[in-house]
């Protein structure tokens, strides 16, 4: 008998056990410490808005790139990372999805998952050895920017199988399509 779980949306509270929600501050609120003005007042730095840990090896760029997928999305696999962190920053302004379980001992069951919808905004950082699946873009192939450990010794990259689990994401379409509607409100108000 297949599960399926349904996406929550993607906040930094709900998602401190696993890593950091990286994304722009909220326009409505004061201005954060870490968000200066530089460049002669033509840009802002959100700084040290989260930090690459590394056992070793290199912080290096990559680019992922992922092909799109459709809902219901099957669940296939869980990867960890036992030398550092890794973050993923939609470079097509697309949304995703978020997969985790906390790090340690491997997920047991689709009980041990959370799951989240991130915004096009938004990019995530995972923790080093946090259980996480691999991208699900939506909408069109996409590609991701990926910060994280190159060039180091030992496998950094160990995996675990769950299709047998199946487990299904799906998304709460009326929860998305006003979330969806708010959003790009807010973004023409900004650039108009």
């Amino acid at each position: 008998m297949s599960t399926t779980i349904i996406a929550k949306p993607l906040t930094k509270a709900e998602f401190a056990p696993y890593g950091k929600v990286i994304e722009p501050y909220d326009k409505e609120q004061e201005t954060p410490e870490n968000c200066y003005e530089i460049n002669n007042g033509y840009a802002k730095r959100h700084h040290a808005i989260a930090e690459s840990k590394l056992d070793g090896g290199n912080v290096g760029m990559s680019i992922f790139c992922a092909k799109k997928r459709e809902f219901p999305i099957a669940l296939s696999v869980m990867e960890y990372h036992p030398f550092g962190t890794q973050a993923f920053f939609s470079m097509h302004g697309q949304d995703y999805i978020v997969v985790v379980a906390p790090a340690g001992e491997p997920p047991q069951s689709a009980d041990d998952l959370k799951v989240f919808y991130a915004k096009s905004h938004q990019g995530v950082q995972y923790d080093a050895n946090v259980w996480h699946h691999p991208l699900l873009a939506l909408g069109c192939n996409s590609d991701f920017l990926v910060i994280d450990r190159i060039n180091g010794e030992g496998n950094n990259c160990h995996e675990l199988d769950i299709n047998d689990w199946q487990v299904q994401i799906e998304i709460d379409r009326e929860t998305d399509s006003e979330s969806d509607s708010a959003t790009k409100s807010e973004i023409n108000s900004e650039h108009s």
